[in-house]
């Protein structure tokens, strides 16, 4: 289903909330999110604070659709905390039938207890941060467990019945296709029912950009993902994750139809009414701010061709693409038509220009920072 309208994701009334819990076992090499690791009192610290910060924001909130829960590490979290966690969440929105609640949890701190918790509430999808199952490749990452957790996460996960995905890495130092070839093949063996990739990126503020080590291409890695992946089952429905059919993060799917969110946590971003919404990062700072209020600390207002091509972009990391006549009618006739001619300077093998419809195909995947280029410029 290559260019045929807009995703599939179906909101109704409802909208979608991501929670940040800001903590993590240790720092890995590579990340450059807004986390650190756990100390005593910042559970307290982080809970009260997201209380008086969803007491602020949720009045005449709509029911919530979708919620993602990520980190940092969720399941760095005590099962204390959790259980207070999911009573401020409940008395602080409402949900539609059917919401898809996805947690974010990584093979070292993730527990039975964890699993028991979310299975009780309303928990559908986990999403295990497995990245690799070589041990070599983990230490190299930082990584705050082995391959043999990894295992045992995603079958305590596929146990207990949730929608499961799995992240993986590629483009390591001295990653070989056929290392890559091996991961996939034990990813694949679990069953999951979706996977992510994503290559490795050196980031600035991060020890690996302070130690600024070779990368491979990854082309190879990624072109053998899309082929692997296809064959088993998993199609390629945005540029890093593949799902078997019904089983597309509709969270997810939500952020690059170009949809409204409510960020909450520290460094959390929300989108909402054009304005999209930034609070403070540091866990110290957010919660000074939500005693005196909201915890933002910048606003922009997306209009006109900027936003138009911004959504445009988020549109084109799927495989549904841009939907002309709903694009249109968005954000106009003239900007619609002015993104048409841009693409149409790819070529057919990179991007498929139908009557109703724009994306990507396979090799556009692959080539997908220069065509969000040409847009954005």
């Amino acid at each position: 289903m290559r260019g045929t309208g807009r995703s599939p994701v179906v909101l109704g009334q409802g909208l979608s909330l991501y929670i940040h819990v800001p903590f993590c076992d240790a720092k890995c090499t590579y990340c450059a999110f807004a986390s650190a690791p756990v100390r005593p009192g910042d559970e307290k610290l982080y809970l009260e604070s997201l209380k008086r910060e969803i007491t602020a924001r949720a009045e005449n909130s709509p029911a919530i659709a979708t919620l993602y829960i990520g980190g940092g590490t969720p399941s760095v979290l005590s099962p204390v905390s959790w259980d207070a966690l999911i009573g401020i969440v409940e008395r602080g929105f409402s949900f539609s039938g059917g919401a898809e609640v996805t947690v974010e949890a990584n093979p070292g701190s993730l527990t039975r207890e964890h699993v028991e918790l979310w299975r009780g509430w309303r928990v559908t999808r986990v999403s295990v941060g497995v990245q690799s199952f070589d041990d070599r490749r983990l230490k190299f990452l930082g990584r705050a467990h082995d391959a043999a957790q990894a295992r045992a996460a995603l079958a305590l996960c596929m146990d207990a019945e949730f929608s499961v995905s799995l992240d993986m890495m590629f483009g390591l130092p001295e990653e070989t296709l056929r290392d890559w070839m091996t991961d996939l093949k034990t990813a694949l063996s679990f069953g999951t029912g979706h996977i992510s990739v994503y290559q490795l990126t050196i980031e600035e503020g991060t020890p690996f950009a302070r130690q600024n080590p070779a990368l491979p291409e990854g082309y190879a890695q990624y072109r053998y993902a899309q082929w692997r992946l296809a064959r088993a089952g998993l199609e390629q429905y945005e540029v890093a994750s593949f799902a078997r059919h019904g089983q597309e993060c509709r969270h997810n799917l939500n952020y690059w139809d170009d949809g409204e969110y409510i960020g909450l946590g520290p460094s959390a971003c929300g989108y909402v009414n054009g304005v999209r919404r930034t609070n403070a990062p540091r866990l110290g700072d957010y919660a000074a701010m939500t005693l005196r209020g909201l915890p933002i600390i910048s606003e922009e207002r997306l209009e006109g061709e900027r936003a138009a091509r911004q959504a445009a972009v988020l549109a084109l990391r799927t495989k549904y693409g841009i939907t002309w006549k709903n694009f249109a009618k968005r954000y106009g006739a003239p900007v619609a038509s002015a993104i048409r001619r841009d693409l149409e300077r790819f070529p057919a093998d990179i991007v498929t220009n139908g009557a109703e419809a724009s994306s990507l195909t396979p090799k556009g995947f692959r080539l997908g920072n220069a065509v969000w280029a040409e847009i954005i410029s």
